[in-house]
């Protein structure tokens, strides 16, 4: 949920599907949802990643794909803080900012720099008429699409005049996924104010999870509490999002999991969306991944300690 629909995950959902039965979490615009219907921060976002582990029930696998790596770590370390039986039998973070401190790349210190009051008073607006979200406080999904293209300008200005030539030559097939492309890239979604600016303030400006600050409605997260998922981590070589190490962090939070129950690759070669999309995903990295999740099924889980449970009466 950074800007995008899901739709931009497409091809990580087909490379997947000869070995899962796959579900795709997908959010509403914010700015289509009526102000009276309420709020939705990264609290929020955690309860519903919490709901969907109870309905898809045991031995389920779930793949985090960049910004969901923290509240999904968040959620898994609850669950298993509070024994419940259907936290999932393996986590895999792929290109996420779980400690941002580490290598950071432009999008991190633009963060560090700005501090959390300089992108309240600059990127965010209300959603205007006559959309249903009207007056909605928001961040535009266009300003997350500028900022990304900024950054790659010159990659994007290269692909469109390769579009233009392929035209001309009657190339219809690369002209084609070219349109494919950018009709998901372009496609953008805003997000609710209050969930914006707490993952901004939690993730890259306080780096709370890795310095053990994150709490979620005022309970601890703590990722030392993870035993029986199993922790993959994946990064792509050239990430100028999620930088090097910035994933792999996960496993220097989680203590507890034992060493044959992780593990961490680097994808030479490729940058942010090659980590979850393209040829060298599906050759390189899904292997991996189907490998993992067939290894680590619920018959493999760690026992669980002893817990004490108080009655009513104390």
């Amino acid at each position: 949920m950074s800007g995008h629909y899901a739709t931009l995950l497409r091809g990580t959902v087909e490379a997947m599907l000869p070995h899962a039965d796959v579900h795709i979490t997908d959010w509403v615009d914010a700015r289509m949802v009526p102000v009276a219907q309420g709020s939705f921060d990264l609290d929020d976002y955690i309860d519903y990643v919490v709901e969907m582990f109870h309905a898809l029930g045991p031995d389920t696998h779930v793949m985090a794909v960049c910004q969901p790596s923290v509240p999904v770590l968040a959620a898994v370390a609850l669950m298993e803080k509070r024994g419940d039986p259907f936290v999932p039998s393996t986590m895999t973070l792929m290109g996420g900012p779980v400690d941002t401190r580490r290598n950071p790349t432009a999008v991190n210190l633009l963060a560090k720099e700005k501090g959390i009051a300089w992108f309240s008073d600059n990127v965010i607006m209300q959603a205007p008429w006559p959309v249903p979200g009207f007056g909605r406080v928001v961040y535009p999904g266009f300003l997350q699409l500028s900022g990304f293209m900024s950054m790659n300008l010159d990659r994007h200005i290269i692909a469109h005049k390769d579009f233009f030539m392929h035209l001309v030559k009657n190339d219809g097939d690369s002209a084609e996924k070219h349109r494919d492309f950018y009709d998901e890239y372009l496609a953008v979604m805003d997000l609710t104010a209050e969930f914006y600016l707490q993952t901004v303030d939690t993730v890259f400006v306080r780096h709370a999870l890795p310095k053990g600050e994150m709490t979620h409605r005022g309970e601890p997260v703590d990722p030392s509490a993870i035993r029986n998922v199993a922790l993959l981590t994946v990064e792509g070589e050239n990430d100028d999002i999620s930088g090097l190490g910035q994933t792999e962090a996960a496993h220097d939070l989680c203590t507890n999991i034992p060493a044959e129950r992780r593990a961490h690759y680097v994808q030479p070669a490729v940058g942010h969306y090659g980590v979850f999309n393209g040829s060298r995903f599906r050759s390189e990295i899904v292997p991996r991944i189907a490998d993992f999740i067939s290894s680590y099924g619920r018959q493999h889980r760690v026992a669980a300690k002893p817990r004490l449970v108080r009655s009513a009466k104390g």
